[in-house]
């Protein structure tokens, strides 16, 4: 790479919609393969720490550290990518994910532990880079490739969260055998990437951008996209990890609150199929994350106040609030920036920030619960916080690029249309 690009515009010269097909392909391959190192350890823990003899704190850390990679280390992507361009770094990060899924299976925890830090890592600059790819050769159907990624990859935790145990006990190898199923699908997306890898030709370069920490950091855009992706996050995650626990908490028997917790991801990976590309064809996307952050506010209050009154609608609109914000939120870091380089910067700061913010929430409901001995000041902490995620909504919505304090006359922030289209 030269002048600092991130990587090279798309030759047009390669193969046209063949090319764009086969990286299409390689996207949601890639996509399919970045949540179930996480979502596949949660139904085998309690085997896990029965084999390893691993205590409550482990246990945390275990099922932790991935998201704490993420923010850790999505920092590194930026100056890793601009070196190998994305493409290359996305499949040495997904090396890197084989290699930490494959240290996982080894018969000593600190290999488990090893692996877990190296596949979060792995998957942190593969979240960062994904948005720039899309920006850079994808530009005029930002919305549709964000939507279909965000799908598959939130389709894969729910197949990886349902069939992980099924699959363990069909193998006959135990939790190891569960955990391992998962380089199968990884090898298919390394072999998505290869004939792009070889069919990729230098360009010219990308103009330098701002993206140094301390340069988005004077910027408030960049702040109201972090603490979005951040709040956001931080509900999900702790969705994730306790809705069941909550629902069995206000007298749900465990199958239904499982269930209800199968039907939030469900509603959720449809809406993060369509949320993208209506708020890729808008201007302005303020109202969408005003509708959004209100559904999923109505889900946890209805949640706190008449839980039994509609369980399944709760969680419903829980799952379709958060499933269509997170997209969203990826589909705003591509349309906030003028090119990959920005893309890459913004992507790396808000998960940079964000992560670090989500981490945090399952801690956080854990430890208001053991305080309190019941789910009502937790329930309440979470719909209070969608407050300042609205905030943050409405300032990182607006029709403005980076480093803008105003849309310039005659501006349109749209995701461009398609030839023809």
């Amino acid at each position: 790479m030269t002048g600092g690009a991130v990587g090279p515009p798309a030759d047009p010269g390669d193969g046209g919609g063949r090319r764009r097909l086969l990286l299409g392909v390689a996207i949601l391959a890639t996509a399919a393969n970045l949540r179930p190192a996480l979502a596949s350890v949660g139904p085998l823990l309690g085997e896990i720490r029965s084999d390893l003899g691993l205590g409550g704190a482990q246990a945390a850390i275990l099922t932790t550290a991935p998201v704490l990679c993420f923010a850790l280390l999505a920092p590194f992507a930026r100056p890793i990518g601009r070196r190998l361009g994305p493409e290359r770094t996305i499949v040495g990060a997904l090396g890197l994910l084989a290699v930490g899924l494959a240290l996982r299976l080894a018969p000593a925890s600190p290999a488990l532990f090893a692996g877990t830090i190296l596949a979060g890592g792995a998957i942190a600059l593969v979240n960062v880079l994904l948005p720039a790819v899309v920006k850079l050769d994808f530009p005029t159907r930002a919305g549709v490739v964000t939507g279909l990624y965000t799908t598959v990859m939130s389709g894969a935790a729910a197949v990886a969260a349902a069939t992980t145990v099924p699959i363990s006990t069909a193998l006959g190898l135990g939790w190891r055998g569960g955990l391992g199923v998962w380089l199968i699908p990884l090898a298919v997306a390394l072999a998505a990437w290869l004939p792009r890898l070889r069919r990729r030709r230098p360009g010219p370069p990308v103009r330098e951008a701002p993206g140094r920490f301390r340069d988005l950091a004077r910027m408030p855009l960049a702040w109201q996209v972090a603490l979005l992706f951040g709040l956001q996050s931080l509900g999900y995650y702790a969705v994730l990890a306790w809705l069941p626990t909550i629902y069995v908490g206000l007298g749900f028997d465990a199958a239904q609150a499982g269930g209800e917790l199968g039907l939030a991801i469900l509603v959720g990976t449809a809406a993060a199929f369509v949320a993208p590309s209506l708020a890729a064809r808008a201007r302005d996307q303020r109202p969408h994350l005003a509708v959004m952050t209100a559904v999923t506010a109505a889900g946890y209050l209805g949640l706190l106040l008449a839980p039994r009154a509609a369980p399944s609608a709760w969680a419903a609109l829980i799952g379709l609030g958060q499933g269509a914000t997170f997209p969203t939120v990826l589909t705003i870091i591509v349309l906030r920036t003028r090119n990959a380089e920005e893309t890459t910067a913004l992507s790396a700061f808000a998960q940079g920030i964000g992560y670090l913010v989500a981490a945090a929430g399952p801690l956080l409901l854990g430890l208001v619960h053991d305080a309190t001995r019941s789910w009502s000041l937790a329930l309440s902490l979470l719909a209070v916080l969608t407050v300042p995620q609205l905030l943050a909504g409405l300032g990182a919505g607006r029709a403005i690029h980076l480093g803008e304090t105003r849309r310039p006359p005659g501006a349109d922030l749209r995701a461009p249309a398609a030839p023809g289209g």
